[in-house]
């Protein structure tokens, strides 16, 4: 069964962020290819007009796909992996860094727009509320009502899967809210419809919204 890795992240301290884009854009994939068992591999690069105001909550997000958990257990021990953890200290902040395993479920299974934009949402649920619930709630209750946004092109969830949680162990975030949309126009138009409005006033039921992040994004496939 396919495995989905997440893993969210900002520059090196002091490196430019062109340097940053440029390097992980053109160099780094040369690591992350000779890993075995990887099946598709995006990288997803916040669009330079998101720094008008400031640092963003990251400066990237990178998806990967693999074979299998047995995959990426034995990955861990390789030395391919090893030189792709000393790469990531080439333009990486490794501190920043939050790897998530994750389950897709689809809300919205439509194409993704080839020139399109692509945003998102860093979740942490609601305090105090069970994971289980948070999750059941995100899909079964608000999936639908984000759904109901018409420009929305495509919406795939990505709900940390359950063993993040053991022993009482908390993940740096509970998931990711992935949309796309044509361009950023659409997305605007998105902000201005009463399916939105009822989106975000459904948040405040399972999210904390207090440490909510976003990131409008371009997609680049690597593999896959």
């Amino acid at each position: 069964m396919t495995v989905k890795a997440a893993i969210v992240f900002k520059r090196r301290p002091g490196m430019e962020l062109e340097a940053f884009r440029s390097y992980w854009l053109n160099e780094h994939p040369r690591a992350v290819l000779k890993m075995p068992g990887l099946v598709r591999y995006c990288q997803n690069h916040p669009l330079p007009g998101g720094y008008a105001k400031g640092e963003l909550a990251c400066d990237g997000v990178a998806e990967t796909w693999w074979e299998d958990m047995e995959t990426l257990r034995r990955n861990a021990a390789l030395p391919e992996f090893r030189a792709l953890c000393e790469d990531e200290a080439r333009f990486i902040d490794r501190d920043s860094m939050a790897t998530l395993l994750v389950e897709e479920h689809v809300i919205v299974d439509g194409e993704r727009p080839a020139d399109g934009v692509k945003n998102i949402e860093l979740i942490r649920r609601r305090p105090g509320m069970e994971v289980s619930a948070f999750q059941e709630y995100w899909r079964g209750t608000h999936g639908p009502v984000a759904a109901g946004i018409a420009q929305i092109r495509r919406y795939v969830q990505n709900h940390v899967r359950p063993g993040a949680y053991r022993d009482g162990r908390q993940p740096a975030l509970d998931g990711l809210a992935i949309t796309w949309f044509d361009d950023t126009g659409a997305m605007r138009a998105s902000a201005a419809s009463d399916a939105y409005a009822a989106t975000r006033a459904d948040e405040a039921a399972f999210i904390d919204e207090a440490r909510l992040a976003f990131v409008v994004t371009k997609e680049h496939v690597i593999k896959g």
